[in-house]
């Protein structure tokens, strides 16, 4: 388990757009902290440093959210639960911060990366792919950031289920019914398929 990062943020007491027109103006991103207990925190966090760790975490590793109030540093626990861009710049407009206890598990949408060519595509298959996302079910500091999927030795008429992901210890797919992830077939299915 590595160590988290931190990033550095200060509360903030204003509200409504144009305060928060000042801040984007200063470089600065508002944003609250959802606390465990149902609390919530107005803060505001300087954009390159909020870029940086973003890069580095996206949305689904934990990191300490350290808040300074009256001189006073605490950190917290989080994870981005949401965020919002500007439309042209593509840069933070607000985010939302979730606090999780680093005991209790989470659930986290994580995306799947496939890797590789599959065998059976190579001969003249087609792979459909149903899922680009899970649900993972972790405690905070156990869940990946990404779940890569090697795909070379699938040949035509490979199935991949939920329950067959390849995870790290400590983490689980969710499902009700173990759900297709990806199939690959030969193209006259995929063609008969494509007709129905």
């Amino acid at each position: 388990m590595s160590e988290m990062k931190t990033l550095s943020v200060q509360k903030r007491d204003a509200l409504g757009k144009g305060p928060n027109r000042r801040l984007r103006e200063e470089a600065l991103v508002p944003a609250v902290y959802y606390a465990p207990d149902g609390k919530n925190i107005l803060v505001q966090v300087a954009l390159n440093p909020l870029n940086k760790i973003y890069e580095q975490v996206g949305r689904t590793n934990v990191f300490n959210l350290e808040i300074e109030e009256n001189g006073t540093k605490t950190a917290y626990p989080v994870f981005v639960w949401d965020a919002q861009y500007h439309p042209v710049k593509n840069t933070f407009t607000h985010v939302d911060f979730y606090g999780v206890d680093l005991d209790k598990e989470i659930h986290v949408k994580v995306r799947l990366r496939f890797v590789g060519t599959s065998k059976g595509v190579k001969a003249g298959g087609k792979m459909e792919v149903y899922r680009e996302e899970v649900t993972l079910i972790a405690k905070p500091q156990d869940m990946p950031r990404i779940v890569d999927i090697d795909i070379t030795d699938f040949e035509i008429g490979t199935n991949l289920r939920a329950s067959e992901l390849k995870l790290p210890e400590g983490v689980r797919v969710e499902y009700k019914s173990d759900f297709s992830i990806l199939t690959v077939m030969s193209k006259d299915k995929a063609k008969d398929e494509g007709d129905e």
